[in-house]
């Protein structure tokens, strides 16, 4: 992977005095190393893992080491992320008897040897250490494995996330973006046609709500099955894994809860019809605090072996708690890309 700055310098643009790279057709370079130890700080820093369960408390406590480089490059508004990056962060815990008297406290470090964009579909390797080597902390390095690795895997992919939107060039990115001419009314007419020609299965709306600052999506998705089929694969948390690679929880109860893609997205079930209808309230790991959405989901079988999808994603934030404006998008192509195509790569419900 090349250094940060070390690219040819025909392809990197110097700042203008206007702030514009027109058309960003070179690249557009920003160092993010420090912009990195910030977020990762916050992120990783001061997380509380264990808070009594089995008499054991657990939480992290400094970034001690971000090291290595992160940047991300633009060209002709293309988003190119690349970082190659090793933490290091320490941890605490305390082990308490039956009546509240503590009977040991140690301290400990995690070491993330390897966090790259070219494995960023990966969870990094995750190495936990503590300073006692008795069986009292054997057992809260044990407990920090099991609570803790987890959630230091899930804000290592907000992270990763967050790069791969742009980081801290996200703004900069929407601030010299040269607006398009408009195109001549013949050109248009002409467009529209092919357009119509090439129009796929999938019909897409992104609109505003009646909240402001939210958004709501709405998809069509035509598959090659029984709708009944399709409502099971939809609720069951093992066919969710196998097509989703990922961990789920998913109650099939109206009012249970559930958990997907490693407990990202959470939320509970609304209304249940088997083989008709699903909604949801949903929730994503990095909106902001007290954002929930609604997810509406209605299966029609109009002949038998042919099921219509209707998606309906309301209350959709702008932004993340990061400041990141793609929440909509993303939310949009995780539907379309990770569990609408998901689902017919795994089970062959073509169309």
């Amino acid at each position: 992977m090349a250094k940060f700055g070390e690219g040819d310098k025909r392809w990197i643009v110097q700042d203008r005095t206007d702030g514009t790279n027109v058309h960003n057709w070179h690249w557009s370079e920003t160092d993010c190393l420090e912009w990195s130890r910030n977020l990762l700080s916050k992120l990783l820093a001061n997380l509380t893992l264990l808070d009594g369960e089995g008499n054991l408390f657990i939480r992290t406590k400094n970034i001690e080491k971000v090291e290595g480089e992160a940047y991300v490059n633009i060209r002709k508004g293309k988003i190119i992320p690349g970082y190659e990056l090793s933490v290091a962060l320490s941890w605490e815990g305390e082990a308490k008897d039956a009546d509240g008297k503590s009977l040991l406290k140690v301290d400990g470090s995690v070491d993330i040897p390897y966090i790259s964009d070219e494995n960023a579909d990966e969870d990094p390797e995750i190495r936990v250490t503590v300073r006692d080597d008795g069986p009292i902390g054997r057992r809260l390095k044990e407990a920090m494995l099991a609570k803790g690795k987890p959630v230091i895997e899930e804000k290592v992919r907000v992270y990763v996330q967050t790069m791969a939107q742009g980081g801290p060039a996200k703004d900069e990115l929407e601030a010299k973006k040269v607006a398009p001419k408009a195109q001549s009314t013949t050109a248009g007419k002409k467009d529209s046609g092919a357009a119509a020609a090439t129009a796929p299965v999938v019909e897409k709306k992104v609109k505003e709500t009646n909240r402001k600052g939210f958004k709501s999506i709405s998809l069509t998705e035509k598959f090659s099955c029984r709708a009944k089929d399709l409502y099971e694969i939809l609720m069951d948390e093992n066919r969710w894994k196998g097509f989703t690679q990922s961990n789920a929880k998913i109650s099939k109860e109206v009012g249970g809860e559930f958990a997907i893609f490693d407990g990202s997205v959470t939320g509970n079930n609304v209304e249940l019809q088997a083989g008709k209808l699903i909604v949801q309230k949903w929730r994503f790991g990095s909106w902001p605090d007290g954002m929930i959405s609604t997810v509406k989901l209605v299966l029609d079988e109009p002949e038998p072996g042919v099921t219509i999808v209707k998606l309906t994603h309301t209350d959709i934030p702008e932004e993340d708690r990061y400041g990141n404006a793609t929440v909509v998008e993303n939310t949009e192509r995780g539907w379309r890309d990770l569990i609408f195509h998901k689902i017919r790569a795994v089970f062959g419900f073509g169309i």
